[in-house]
């Protein structure tokens, strides 16, 4: 099914940065913007204009100051259309540079120009892939804009043979296209390398019990291709769970909903789960994605589980609230372990890949490191607090520094992992919630007032009376505040790190090995430096709710 885009916009704080009709009616960009700007932010990623005419849809996606937008009057997939503007990005930071700034659309047009055409052929997306279009799209080098500012001609004279020939190579590559859409014709390297990255990024949810009742992981394999000529790969995944005789089905279990890059081969996949063959494209891409469940579960659903269930994660949070005599202090507890299953034991440790030029690769070893254990990074707890909430004091952490963020009124605690020795173990914050000024509040201090003057004044002229003592008066005031402190009181705590040379899902590369008789242009005798690094982020992901 064909994905039919009527109009491109690029807009920036000043307003409409650029405008690229397609095909129909689409609306203007005045149009559009009066309608943003009656929208209260954040913008939707899909909203209906039914007032336009005709009635229309709008898909933006947001990229640092930059907001591009596409329109339809007709009924397409909208993630098909957001995921073209999330490449439209991509390949804007590749042919412009990163970041992505108004400034560079506005020097680059004639780059942006043919992009926009190429990308989308009458509306219908067709070439999104960086390789093809670096064959198709003309990039002016410095040198030339430098002889066009001065008036010289930037290139040879079109009838001269340079210009010939250029004009030449140009009809060819223009007629023939690339043989691989998505990798470059005549590639080469000076040096062959290989590079696998695996990130995973967490979403772990814990009750009130402590029991999770939600852990997953998303994620991504990206690869960085750097070999000559037409190379054919060929990558092995592992997972735990699996048995001699069904060695994928820990990896099927574990590695739920891919998806690939278009260079792989599906049936290769279908025939035997953890083998991905392709040809890569020429630099670094995203190769697979995934999701993984990482709640405890057995592969044999007739057979109990052997054991219980707890998840293994590096951080686990707790709190706990309305302590103290008014009810005002909470306390948060955190555990760390450094001890990963499966893992040598921590060193001293160095970041980097795993990985070695010789023949066998050993993925996830010690072999060509110094250290392979895990390294906890990058530890931060957040406690977000009501908006009632005027202050947090007495921030008493035994680890690290904690601050109170006025503005966001959360509690901010950093906990240092340089040394991995000294990692495991538990680390607690304590502090006293200062909620706002109430009428008791102000009773209090006049009766404070008038105790300093009373060395001056006799009680009758004051206006304070004996209470007598009460002091059932007195616990049912001091309940009476805990209740009150008890909306002050948080009620989830975040966990933020990031762990290297680990994934929660368990998943491995076992090898990675490049197919000599189906490789073209390698050259005899090439071994290319291959590496491997694997990454678990938790960016606030891992969350312990309190009620």
């Amino acid at each position: 099914m064909s994905v039919a885009i009527e109009a491109l916009y690029i807009f920036d704080d000043q307003g409409c940065l650029l405008e690229h009709n397609y095909a129909g009616r689409p609306p203007t960009a005045k149009e559009l913007h009066d309608e943003f700007r009656r929208r209260t932010p954040p913008l939707p990623a899909v909203f209906h204009l039914p007032s336009l005419n005709p009635p229309t849809n709008v898909y933006t996606v947001s990229q640092s100051s930059l907001l591009l937008a596409c329109t339809s009057s007709k009924d397409v997939p909208p993630q098909a259309i957001i995921d073209f503007l999330h490449r439209l990005v991509d390949i804007f930071e590749e042919f412009l540079g990163s970041p992505l700034i108004s400034q560079k659309i506005e020097d680059n047009y004639e780059v942006v120009a043919q992009l926009l055409v190429e990308m989308c052929d009458g509306g219908i997306i067709c070439n999104t892939e960086g390789n093809a279009l670096r064959e198709q799209v003309e990039v002016a080098s410095n040198l030339g804009k430098l002889f066009a500012q001065v008036g010289l001609p930037s290139s040879a004279p079109s009838g001269g043979p340079a210009g010939l020939a250029a004009t030449l190579k140009a009809a060819s590559s223009t007629a023939n296209g690339p043989a691989i859409p998505w990798r470059r014709s005549n590639v080469r390297h000076t040096s062959n390398e290989l590079y696998v990255d695996i990130v995973e990024t967490l979403s772990v949810i814990y009750a009130p019990s402590g029991r999770p009742i939600s852990a997953r992981a998303k994620g991504s394999i990206l690869f960085t291709a750097k070999i000559s000529g037409v190379p054919h790969l060929q990558l092995t995944l592992s997972a735990p769970g699996g048995t001699s005789s069904a060695k994928s089905a820990g990896l099927s279990r574990t590695m739920q909903l891919p998806t690939f890059h278009p260079c792989v081969l599906l049936h290769r996949w279908r025939d035997s789960p953890g083998e991905l063959s392709f040809v890569p494209p020429d630099g670094k891409f995203m190769l697979a994605g995934y999701e993984s469940d990482l709640m405890p579960s057995t592969l044999h659903t007739d057979q109990p589980s052997l054991r219980g269930e707890r998840i293994f994660l590096p951080i686990i949070p707790d709190l706990r609230t309305n302590t103290g005599r008014n009810g005002t202090d909470f306390e948060a507890r955190v555990t760390l372990n450094n001890n990963f299953p499966g893992a040598p034991a921590p060193t001293k440790p160095t970041p980097g890949r795993v990985g070695t030029g010789s023949t066998p690769f050993s993925f996830g070893s010690a072999a060509g490191s110094s250290s392979a254990a895990p390294k906890l990074e990058a530890v931060m707890i957040s406690i977000p607090f009501p908006k009632d909430v005027r202050t947090v004091t007495e921030l008493k952490p035994s680890r690290g520094e904690a601050s109170f963020n006025q503005f966001t009124k959360t509690v901010e605690w950093k906990i240092p992992t340089k040394d991995g020795f000294s990692v495991s173990g538990t680390a607690t914050l304590s502090g006293s919630v200062v909620g706002p000024f109430s009428a008791a509040q102000n009773d209090s201090a006049v009766a404070n007032n008038a105790q300093q003057l009373s060395e001056y004044y006799d009680d009758d002229t004051l206006g304070l009376e004996d209470k007598g003592g009460d002091t059932n008066g007195d616990a049912a005031t001091d309940r009476a505040k805990k209740q009150s402190s008890k909306s002050l009181m948080p009620q989830t705590i975040l966990a933020s790190f990031a762990v290297t040379g680990w994934l929660a899902s368990g998943i491995k590369v076992s090898s990675l090995n490049v197919d000599t008789k189906k490789s073209k242009g390698l050259g005899d005798g090439v071994k290319p430096y291959k590496g491997v690094k694997y990454l678990t982020i938790s960016k606030g992901g891992v969350e312990r709710r309190i009620d």
